[in-house]
């Protein structure tokens, strides 16, 4: 991994992905160093003509954690990864995740292009020793609290191992974050019986069970087990998880729109939707993005890496810079690389045929 990270880490901030503006992306700067001490240093890059201005109107200017590292152009959203990657070599984006290869960073935010920032993560850190390729996860409500989805779209297709390595990433994740000791990882299938599912399914299944002492596997779990407290890591490949969670997005957004709707059909109802304005903002806020750590991360590459949404608030990317500073500080990736080699080791050790008491041409033992 690059660099030795000190409590806390550096954290490359890409000043120039966000929608609302690389001012928004400043205030979460001031607003992550004003937090529980997770983040020890902020390095912004982006075009110092503008990024520095907006430091000195944040109160920033001079401030010995902060410092700006120029970068002159910008990764639009709509641009093509690979092709961005070619053309905007001193983007903002390609700038910060270079700061955590060269080991002057040690993790990297964006908010920016997110073909981009895996395409370019992936080149540029390569996978951790053991880990085959990234996986992105995202942090979703259930109905008591939250479960870990892995992998939401950066690995579309993924052989058995790939799905084991998504559930020692995420168990790590969850530990190292979302405050879970044991977590409880469940495989995504259409049913919870014994050889349900494809083959690949099945042969995930039994390696996660052979990888029992590295993880808290709890078994197959069905759609409608997802959102009911059952596990805290979801395992999946990365087609499954984006129509997964882009479903979600929809349904949500269609039961706002029917309630809005129906709450405004007589003055009753409107007077009862005001009583409970409370219920409501509370609800608002288990699924707001600085609840559930604000950020996606690229999970499983030499360095950490933390993607927001584009229209990520504040508050929001805050949330995802101080995460990014707690996987520097328990060093997760470290736990990575031991519990992927004991995974290994366990599933190497049970494809050997076991040793029989008498091999062929061997003297047979005297009664």
């Amino acid at each position: 991994m690059a660099g030795t990270a000190p409590t806390g880490g550096i954290i490359a901030v890409d000043a120039m992905g966000s929608d609302l503006g690389p001012s928004e992306v400043v205030a979460a700067v001031r607003l992550a160093l004003e937090g529980d001490g997770a983040v020890e240093n902020i390095v912004v890059v982006g075009d110092r003509a503008i990024v520095e201005p907006l430091l000195s109107t944040a109160g920033l200017t001079g401030n010995p954690r902060v410092s700006v590292f120029h970068a002159s152009e910008v990764i639009e959203m709509d641009d093509k990864p690979m092709l961005a990657l070619k053309r905007k070599k001193d983007s903002s984006m390609v700038r910060a995740i270079e700061l955590v290869k060269a080991g002057q960073a040690h993790a990297v935010f964006s908010c920016g292009n997110t073909g981009a920032l895996m395409a370019c993560a992936t080149l540029k850190l390569r996978p951790l020793e053991g880990a085959d390729r990234p996986a992105l996860a995202a942090s979703i409500p259930h109905k008591t609290g939250r479960f870990l989805l892995v992998d939401a779209g950066a690995n579309p297709e993924a052989d058995p191992e790939h799905l084991l390595h998504n559930a020692i990433l995420g168990s790590n994740y969850c530990k190292a974050v979302l405050g879970i000791p044991a977590p409880r990882v469940g495989l995504l299938t259409i049913g919870t019986e014994e050889g349900k599912g494809t083959k690949r399914i099945t042969d995930t299944h039994e390696m996660l069970k052979l990888a029992g002492d590295v993880i808290r596997y709890s078994g197959p779990i069905e759609g409608f087990q997802v959102f009911a407290n059952h596990v805290d890591v979801v395992v999946c490949d990365g087609f499954t998880g984006n129509v997964l969670i882009k479903t979600c997005e929809s349904l949500v957004e269609m039961f706002k729109d029917v309630l809005k709707d129906e709450l405004r059909k007589n003055p009753l109802r409107m007077a009862g939707a005001v009583l409970s304005t409370g219920a409501f903002r509370a609800m608002k806020r288990r699924f707001s993005a600085e609840h559930s750590g604000g950020g996606a991360p690229l999970l499983g590459l030499n360095g950490y890496v933390l993607k927001a949404h584009g229209s990520s608030n504040r508050l929001a990317m805050a949330s995802a810079i101080r995460s990014a500073g707690e996987l520097v500080k328990c060093d997760m990736n470290h736990m990575n690389v031991a519990d992927l080699a004991l995974a290994h080791q366990r599933i190497a050790a049970a494809a050997q045929p076991p040793a029989s008491a008498a091999q062929p041409g061997a003297p047979i033992p005297q009664q």
